[in-house]
């Protein structure tokens, strides 16, 4: 198949076709992991979106259902250098190529992915469509210009689970076979009971807290503070998730209710809903932070920790208000807020993906500090 990117600004891309025949748009960023295309895929933060990635070999080691970080792929298309037809990995299921066709995400490939990279790091993200139907440039750059913008948009509800549902360690989700988590805990520690909001949560998110002996009780977007209270949960976790921070009011009415209640643990898009909750405001950055490299200071340590990132929005510092709220950590590369806590309340947060998949562990530790803050609580 021939394939066509073609971007709001007119700038087009032609390229070979993968994938699924098909035609879908979305707003473009880029991703500079150097691996985990499959967990990129399937990350429900990605929801809308369209995903260039910088790594120019996609695909060569097949897909597994142990690495899947949703119950589908939810990007909207994938761009990249080179994609394989076939894989090589004792761990392959299935090939990438059908595993997308399955599920309709068109591939292009061979496309010169620095030249696209540049051009939305100079001009910032922008919407665009792949596809495989159409070669007419001029109408699908009219089509890219008439989609729907990401700011103001709920997407979090969209991608949100409909039903509550337990998520424990014995959970076959949980048992990916890879032995790649082992207990945090001996096991002898109380279980705590976590209810975590669903705005679009990674399945290893889940992983890593029944690692420290919670079981978790997942539950939709729009769920009251007044119903997750009747649950009697030991803590409450606000998930990643995508578009933008801002329209979700009633997840920020919810932190407002339970701050002070139980203690709160915010990632991403949870740690955005928290900064507007407290009084803060957000903003939409140039071309986000998509990858697994970025160096982030925790200013109460010192230490300097590599993470795995995935937002188009942050939490604008200059609005918060520093006798209640402390910013506990910053991103090296631009300044920006990474985490923060409330002086008073057991509430804490962080812009990044700790649980990684795919990325680096050095920010696990955030886990142990939820789990020892519910502890703590639940002595008084």
């Amino acid at each position: 198949m021939q394939a066509i990117l073609a971007l709001e600004d007119g700038r087009t891309f032609r390229g070979q076709g993968f994938g699924a025949p098909a035609e879908r748009s979305g707003e473009v960023v880029f991703n500079t992991a150097l691996t985990g295309y499959q967990e990129i895929f399937t990350d429900p933060s990605y929801a809308g979106q369209i995903v260039v990635l910088t790594n120019p070999q996609i695909g060569n080691y097949g897909t597994t259902p142990s690495d899947d970080e949703g119950k589908r792929p939810y990007i909207e298309g994938l761009v990249t250098r080179e994609f394989s037809p076939i894989s090589s990995n004792w761990r392959s299921t299935q090939v990438t190529d059908e595993y997308l066709e399955k599920y309709n995400v068109p591939v292009i490939a061979d496309v010169d992915t620095r030249a696209i990279v540049r051009h939305l790091r100079n001009n910032g993200v922008m919407r665009g469509v792949i596809s495989t139907a159409s070669q007419d440039a001029d109408a699908l750059v009219a089509k890219a210009r008439a989609i729907r913008k990401m700011d103001g948009t709920d997407l979090a509800s969209v991608v949100s689970t409909k039903e509550r549902y337990e998520f424990s360690s014995a959970d076959p989700r949980n048992e990916t076979g890879d032995a790649l988590l082992p207990p945090s805990l001996s096991g002898n520690e109380t279980q705590m009971h976590v209810v975590a909001y669903d705005f679009g949560i990674k399945q290893n998110i889940l992983r890593m807290l029944t690692r420290e002996n919670c079981r978790v009780t997942v539950v939709p977007a729009q769920t009251t503070a007044a119903e997750v209270l009747a649950m009697n949960p030991d803590g409450v976790f606000f998930s990643n998730g995508p578009g933008d921070p801002e329209p979700l009011d009633y997840a920020q009415q919810n932190v407002r209710e339970l701050a002070g209640k139980t203690p709160l643990f915010g990632i991403c898009l949870g740690h955005q809903i928290f900064g507007l909750a407290l009084g803060g405001k957000t903003y939409k950055l140039k071309f986000g932070h998509h990858g697994a490299n970025h160096p982030i200071k925790n200013l109460e340590t010192g230490k300097v920790e590599i993470t795995s990132q995935n937002h188009n929005y942050a939490v604008d510092p200059e609005t918060l208000d520093t006798s209640a709220i402390e910013v506990t950590h910053v991103n090296l590369n631009d300044q920006t807020v990474a985490g923060l806590k409330h002086k008073e309340h057991p509430l804490f947060s962080v812009q990044y993906h700790p649980e990684a998949s795919p990325g680096p562990h050095d920010s696990h530790y955030l886990f142990k500090d939820f789990r020892k803050m519910m502890e703590h609580y639940k002595k008084k």
